[in-house]
C-alpha cells in the first residue's frame, strides 16, 4: 500500500444490519446519492473453501524470491520480475490467458500481469486485483504479497472447479503501486471508454493478512460493500468501513474512471483502538501491521485466520458476482440527492452510474426529471452520456412561465454504451428565479 499523502478524518456512515445467510446476494444497483431498485436476487453457486495452506505456500515462494534478491521485490529490481514470472507460470498452467503489460517508470521496466479466465460475457467483466511489488526496504509479504497470493489461489480455485461464469472473470497483479499506483493507472488509462464500461466491478485486495488484524470493507459502492458485509456477517465477524487506505491503493484509478470498486483490507500503520481489539482480538495501542514498509514484513508477519477468511471472501465474491444474471429490462437507475441550481449561474451535473448492462443503451431511453423551480423557462437541461456526448432535453424559453419540471423525456441513445456514468446537466440561464434538482432517473 502506498504511503498516505495526508491523513484525513472521514465520517463513517452507519453499518447496515445484514442477515447471516450468504447463499444469495441481491444485485443492488446504486448511484452516488441514489436510491436504486434492485433486480431479482440470482441463485449463487456455492463458492469453494480456499485452503489457507495454499495461500501461504505462495507467500513462502515470494519470501524465497525476495531472500534471493537483496531482500525485496521492488520495482526495477530482479525480485519483482521473478515474482511476475512465478505468478504467470501458475496461471498459464491453470488454463488462464495471461498477458504481461510492460511500461517504464524511473528508467526501469515494470510489468502488470493480466489473466483472463476463458468464457463469460466480456460485456460484463468482474475484475479483482492486488499489487505485486514491495518497497525496497523489505520483502513485502503482507504488503502486498498477501493480496497477491489470495487472488492467485482464488484464480486457481476457479480453474480447479472448472467454473463456467455468466460474467467474464479477469485478474490483475499490479506493478509499482508503492510509487503511486503506476501499474494500475497504466492499465486503466490504456483502456478505451468502451472497454472501461465493460468492467462492472473492480475488487482490490491490498494487505489481507495483517498480524494485528482488522476487518475493513471498502465502502465506495453500495452493492460491493454489502457483498462483503454479507459474507462476514455469516461468519459472525464485525466489519468497519475502510478509511486508512482510502485512495492509497490500486482501486483509485478504477474509481476515478467511474468503475464501481470494492475490496478488503486488514490494516496498515494506523493504531488499533481498544474498541477494535474488543471486537476483533489482538492488541490495542499497536499498529495493525508494525512491520508496514519495513524489513520485518516477512512470511512471519502474517495472521493465518484473517488471511484464511479474506481469501475465502475473494472466492465468495467471484462466485457471487460471476454467476449472477444481468439486470432485467425496465431496471431503474436513480439519483435522489438534491442539487441546487444557481440562479443565472454555471451548469450543475448530477451523476447516475449504470452497470451490468449488455451492449448499448436503448433507442427509447426514458429520462425522468423532477426539478423544483419558480420559472421553468429559465432552464436548459441536457443528458450527458458516459463518453461525454450530450442530448438536449429542454431549451430555455421566455414563454415557458410554469413552475417546476416534472416529466419524462425519451432519448435515442442507441449509439451509446449503456454502462458508465451518465449525468443530468441543468443550467439556469436568467436571473431572479431559483430552484433545485429533486431527483432524476434512467429506465433501461
Amino acid at each position: 500500500m502506498t504511503e498516505p499523502a495526508l491523513r484525513r478524518p472521514r465520517v463513517r456512515r452507519s453499518l447496515l444490519a445484514l442477515g447471516a445467510t450468504v447463499a444469495t446476494t441481491a444485485a443492488v444497483l446504486l448511484a452516488p446519492g441514489a436510491a436504486a431498485r434492485p433486480a431479482a436476487a440470482p441463485t449463487v453457486l456455492a463458492p469453494p473453501d480456499v485452503p489457507v495452506a495454499n495461500v501461504k505456500a505462495h507467500l513462502a515462494q515470494l519470501q524465497s524470491i525476495a531472500t534471493a534478491n537483496s531482500g525485496n521485490r521492488a520495482h526495477g529490481r530482479p525480485g519483482y520480475k521473478a515474482s511476475v514470472d512465478y505468478v504467470k507460470s501458475k496461471l498459464d498452467a491453470a488454463g488462464f490467458t495471461t498477458v504481461l503489460q510492460s511500461y517504464t517508470y524511473n528508467g526501469a521496466t515494470g510489468w502488470n500481469v493480466i489473466a483472463d479466465w476463458p468464457g463469460g460475457d466480456t460485456a460484463h467483466t468482474v475484475m479483482v486485483g492486488a499489487h505485486l511489488d514491495s518497497v525496497s526496504a523489505g520483502p513485502g509479504i503482507n504488503d502486498d504479497g498477501s493480496g497477491s497470493a489470495g487472488i492467485l489461489e482464488a484464480a486457481l480455485a476457479v480453474s480447479r472447479a472448472g467454473l463456467q461464469p455468466t460474467k467474464h472473470l479477469r485478474f490483475g497483479w499490479w506493478g509499482t503501486e508503492e510509487a503511486g499506483m503506476v501499474g494500475s493507472s497504466k492499465y486503466v488509462n490504456g483502456l478505451s471508454a468502451a472497454d472501461r464500461s465493460k468492467i462492472e466491478a473492480y475488487l482490490n485486495f491490498d494487505m489481507i493478512g495483517s498480524p494485528n488484524p482488522g476487518y475493513f470493507v471498502y465502502d465506495d459502492d453500495a452493492k460491493l460493500d454489502q457483498l462483503f458485509r454479507t459474507y462476514f456477517s455469516g461468519l459472525g465477524v464485525a466489519t468497519e468501513p475502510e478509511t486508512e487506505g482510502d485512495g492509497r491503493s490500486d482501486h483509485a484509478p478504477f474509481k476515478n474512471a467511474g468503475i464501481p470498486v470494492g475490496g478488503l483490507f486488514s490494516g496498515a500503520d494506523y493504531i488499533k483502538t481498544s474498541a477494535q481489539a474488543s471486537k476483533w482480538g489482538g492488541t490495542s495501542g499497536q499498529a495493525f501491521d508494525r512491520c508496514y514498509h519495513a524489513s520485518c514484513d516477512t512470511s512471519a508477519n502474517i495472521d493465518d485466520t484473517v488471511l484464511d477468511r479474506m481469501s475465502d471472501a475473494i472466492a465468495y465474491a467471484l462466485w457471487t458476482l460471476g454467476t449472477e444474471a444481468p439486470p432485467p429490462p425496465g431496471t431503474v437507475y436513480e439519483n435522489t440527492a438534491d442539487l441546487q441550481i444557481p440562479d443565472a449561474g454555471a451548469a450543475v451535473e448530477s451523476p447516475v452510474t449504470v452497470s451490468g448492462r449488455t451492449g448499448n443503451a436503448p433507442a427509447a431511453l426514458q429520462v425522468g426529471v423532477d426539478i423544483k423551480h419558480t420559472w421553468r423557462g429559465d432552464l436548459v437541461i441536457d443528458l450527458v452520456a458516459p463518453d461525454g456526448s450530450t442530448y438536449r432535453l429542454k431549451n430555455s424559453s421566455g414563454n415557458d412561465s410554469a413552475d417546476n419540471v416534472l416529466t419524462t423525456y425519451t432519448v435515442n441513445a442507441s449509439s451509446e454504451t449503456a454502462n458508465g456514468v451518465w449525468k443530468l446537466r441543468v443550467q439556469d440561464t436568467a436571473a431572479q428565479d431559483t430552484g433545485y434538482l429533486d431527483s432524476w432517473k434512467l429506465t433501461f
